[in-house]
């Protein structure tokens, strides 16, 4: 458990950065700390492996006072990324990764051993590790930081933005990488963004920081969005909190109807159409596994690839209400595709059925 207690950082000329926060992060959870330009976050963060030295206040990790603790020991006991890996141009993917393991006394082949280990649990091809950082991809380079956080096995992670420098695409795919990692690890995180949406998506709890750094609110994502605490964090969160909200309500039973399909053939070349009509029609491929839409009456009878319209999200059965919702609205059929846990499809479901399902429930607690 990290502890911040009245915790102050005021800078020379008398400019502070954080004023009076008292905080509790638990043990195993993630802490995200979300705020506009200039509250705070970032030099909340140092100040717990203290890169930056309170002004005034306690701050403890586990019990202890990290102002007892020996900085550098302090910070070896905690994995730290950063916006764009922050990694060591000069070496290797796998010498960057062994870095702290290295730093802590171990010998050479232990630490690399490690490193490799690390590699695959996050998702990087071991033919990438005798690559230097100028030679990945940004998304590679932000999983060799995580990478190199958790090497020595750390109890602490600090994050800082640490996926705000890749496209939306790579982004979710980094932060559903991280909340596996999580599930799996249960490491005490705390995660710093400016993205709303990031902090609902990852946070156990999330900290709502005003500029000046006081604590405005502290709540689950949840919590947060069906009850702000005042105007100011019902402004931050946004006007769309509500449909946001959405992604904290399992969808009931929804009304699934038959969808009629077209499979594309297993070279991915051509399929031809074998359900008539107007409108808009399904394509899946041999594992009936969604691929996209087509219009038979934009068509001469044979479907492609390059023929399918990739618009629209897919939901799976039994999840949220938003994801189900969003499917029906972002499909161009406006029938939102349901799948089942191994991606095959179920059938569809319209954007007036979910909207029907929440004006029934609207009390319905968060689950």
């Amino acid at each position: 458990m990290i502890a911040l207690r009245e915790v102050t950082k005021v800078y020379p000329g008398g400019t502070a950065a954080v004023e009076g926060l008292s905080l509790v992060m638990p043990t195993g959870q993630i802490t995200v700390l979300v705020g506009p330009s200039g509250c705070g976050k970032t030099t909340t963060l140092r100040m717990i492996n203290r890169m930056i030295e309170p002004t005034s206040g306690t701050i403890e990790v586990d019990g202890r006072d990290t102002a007892s603790l020996n900085p550098g020991v302090l910070r070896r006991g905690m994995g730290y990324v950063i916006q764009g890996g922050g990694l060591f141009p000069h070496r290797t993917v796998l010498d960057n990764i062994a870095t702290v393991p290295l730093l802590l006394g171990w010998d050479r082949r232990r630490a690399r051993s490690v490193a490799a280990e690390q590699m695959e649990r996050v998702g990087l091809a071991s033919g990438l590790a005798k690559r230097y950082p100028n030679e990945l991809s940004g998304g590679q380079q932000q999983r060799v930081g995580v990478a190199r956080a958790l090497a020595a096995d750390p109890p602490v992670m600090l994050m800082d933005e640490p996926f705000s420098a890749v496209d939306p695409v790579v982004r979710e795919q980094l932060q559903d990488e991280f909340l596996r990692l999580q599930a799996e690890l249960g490491k005490t995180i705390v995660f710093v963004t400016h993205d709303i949406d990031e902090a609902i998506k990852l946070g156990d709890q999330v900290a709502v920081l005003r500029v000046g750094g006081a604590l405005a609110q502290l709540a689950a994502p949840a919590e947060l969005l069906a009850d702000p605490a005042d105007d100011f964090v019902a402004d931050f969160l946004g006007r769309d909190r509500g449909y946001r909200g959405l992604a904290f309500t399992a969808a009931p039973d929804l009304p699934i109807a038959p969808e009629p399909t077209v499979v594309l053939g297993a070279d991915g070349d051509t399929a031809r159409l074998t359900a008539a009509g107007r409108g808009w029609l399904l394509v899946v491929d041999q594992a009936d596994a969604p691929l996209g839409w087509v219009q038979p009456t934009q068509l001469s009878g044979a479907v492609t690839r390059e023929t399918l319209h990739r618009g629209g999200t897919v939901a799976t059965v039994g999840g949220s209400l938003r994801a189900a919702l969003d499917a029906a609205l972002s499909s161009p059929s406006r029938r939102g595709v349901l799948v089942d846990d191994d991606g095959r499809l179920v059938g569809t479901v319209r954007a007036q059925d979910v909207l029907t399902e929440i004006e029934r429930e609207p009390q319905r607690s968060p689950s």
